[in-house]
């Protein structure tokens, strides 16, 4: 028999596990999660920064995505700083509200979709507190940063984000799912951060991070990899910072 008052014991916490993915696994999951928070109601999406580019030959065609998901009566917005194929309305993200509610309406929106945007913005916690402005309660964010990168000025390149430092921005959104993604062109491998299957969010899983993403080579080694390159580069090259992207998935709290 347990003493009066004593508290009921701890539920043990499960290992924590990387978990090897696709970033087109975790785009299915997400049409999956629209398509339960929608129903049989036909969606509204935004996608923010939807201008093609041929530069984005490997990025996923939104559009075609949910049309194919949803049907041709899913409502697709794509905005963007400045017209151009796949572009509906020119606006800025960063705006205020009420110029950025007169271009894309009241109606709120079941996804915001806001893939390697937000460093290029001036103001990405101003960003931020749009989407979540433009969310419908319970509906869905899926914004991807880079967490390193090379420099790409479109129109500049102003910021790196970690996880944790998205979640700060996203203060009104719980994160429902994270993955690290790479930026190598044709591959497409991603991995998770989990604990009993949920994404694990506390600092202390950065330790784990930490050490999954540092490349450290010897002396002797560096200089190979350097007399290696086909082309001469500084030592600040791509090869000591490999491209990693960090991806989130959020959902609007009630």
């Amino acid at each position: 028999m347990k003493p009066a008052g004593s508290a009921a014991p701890a539920e043990p916490r499960g290992e924590l596990r990387v978990v090897g993915t696709s970033v087109g696994r975790e785009i299915e999951l997400l049409l999956e999660r629209l398509s339960g928070h929608v129903g049989r109601r036909t969606p509204r999406v935004l996608q923010v920064g939807s201008r093609t580019l041929v530069s984005d030959r490997n990025e996923p065609n939104w559009r075609n995505l949910i049309a194919q998901r949803f049907g041709p009566r899913a409502r697709f917005v794509g905005l963007d700083l400045l017209e151009g194929a796949n572009v509906d309305i020119v606006g800025d993200i960063c705006g205020s509200p009420r110029t950025l509610a007169a271009k894309l309406g009241e109606d709120a929106f079941d996804l915001v979709i806001c893939c390697h945007v937000l460093e290029h913005t001036r103001h990405p916690a101003r960003a931020a507190s749009n989407i979540e402005r433009f969310l419908r309660p319970g509906g869905l964010a899926y914004v991807a940063t880079p967490w390193s990168q090379a420099f790409h000025a479109a129109p500049d390149d102003y910021w790196r984000f970690s996880v944790r430092g998205l979640m700060l921005m996203f203060g009104k959104l719980k994160i429902v799912s994270s993955f690290y993604s790479g930026g190598d062109v044709g591959l497409d491998v991603a991995y998770r951060v989990v604990r009993d299957g949920q994404p694990d969010l506390d600092p202390r899983a950065g330790a784990v991070e930490q050490g999954l993403f540092q490349l450290v080579l010897d002396h002797e080694d560096n200089r190979d990899i350097l007399a290696r390159q086909a082309t001469e580069r500084l030592p600040v090259s791509r090869t000591y910072l490999p491209t990693l992207f960090v991806n989130i998935v959020g959902t609007l709290k009630a």
